[in-house]
């Protein structure tokens, strides 16, 4: 089975949608002629062009804008932003147009249309360049939003997202642009809105999702030592979410921990324990407890960074105090 760091499983599906479909352009930041912030799209442009690979002004605003245009147009956009905190910039665009135009047409209007960008904290770049809000796209009705937390689904997702008719958003947490794994073979159908057990488990359910799964997966290896037996879940699609295997995790293991490096006011894992409450109460032995990112601009200096985002060892405290 082939083997791949993120950023080149990223890099293969940019090529192979670009190949593949003559309408597919990728256009954003710094993606031709450097290759992209992340390297992603080294290559690229001397590979297919300046009318398929195309550098942008920094004005997120205009060129998600001119994505939505392109789409409604027939075209079949990428449109790269190079952090989650710059998306803010074009929020109106997302929000407003969008992920609403479909409704306000009548469905007359599709927007084929596919953003991808970098999330996420770890690599000391400080309050602006390493919140996690997917959350808050996650909120909004009209789009799709994607979170691949390994190599196959960084390969994978991609092909998929851009064959949808509506608006996609896929969060690739930046600290796992390093990560080796196998690409594995394309999945068939469905795919890309149901969420993976990653490690089978019987005393608690971990849900996780992007750049947390590493660690979720790793404190289910510590507890394991000790004989406990940690479900561990990958969310893959924070809009949808997958209920089903949420509740059927819950109703297995009778017990919850979700870990979510956004903040814990108004979080997704909040979303999620509110429908595990709704769902399965009655399976419940112990409350659903969340790991969060501490209530603070991310700092910058390495120490404090580490401490305030979600940990092995806290991820580990945690469902050891829900077992008890």
């Amino acid at each position: 089975m082939a083997m791949s760091t993120y950023r080149e499983a990223v890099r293969a599906g940019l090529r192979e949608a670009l190949a593949g479909d003559a309408r597919v352009f990728l256009m954003g930041e710094d993606v031709g002629r450097y290759g992209g912030a992340y390297g992603c799209s080294r290559g690229l442009l001397e590979e297919f062009g300046e009318e398929r690979v195309r550098d942008t002004p920094l004005s997120e605003s205009a060129f998600v804008g001119a994505g939505i245009g392109a789409a409604i147009a027939g075209m079949r956009p990428i449109v790269e932003v190079m952090t989650i905190n710059f998306s803010l910039l074009a929020l109106d665009q997302i929000v407003n147009n969008a992920a609403t135009l479909r409704h306000m047409s009548g469905g007359q209007l599709r927007i084929p249309l596919v953003i991808r960008m970098a999330t996420g904290a770890g690599r000391q770049l400080a309050a602006q360049h390493s919140h996690s809000l997917e959350g808050w796209y996650a909120h909004i009705p009209g789009i799709r939003v994607l979170a691949p937390a390994t190599v196959a689904d960084a390969r994978w997702m991609l092909g998929r997202a851009l064959e949808d008719p509506d608006p996609v958003m896929i969060f690739e947490h930046a600290a796992l642009y390093p990560l080796e794994g196998e690409i594995g073979e394309r999945p068939a159908a469905p795919g890309i809105e149901r969420a993976a057990v990653r490690r089978e488990g019987s005393d608690l359910s971990l849900i996780t999702y992007g750049g947390s799964l590493g660690k979720s997966l790793e404190a289910a290896e510590i507890l394991a030592s000790e004989g406990i037996a940690i479900e561990t879940i990958d969310l893959r699609s924070l809009r949808p979410l997958d209920e089903e295997t949420i509740i059927g995790s819950v109703c297995r293991t009778h017990r919850a921990v979700i870990v979510d490096e956004g903040w814990r006011s108004g979080s997704l894992a909040g979303e999620i324990s509110a429908r595990i409450m709704e769902s399965a109460f009655d399976e419940l032995d112990a409350p659903v407890r969340r790991v969060c990112s501490i209530e603070s601009p991310i700092p910058y200096a390495k120490h404090l960074e580490e401490a305030a985002l979600p940990s092995v060892a806290g991820i580990v405290a945690t469902a050891r105090e829900v077992l008890r």
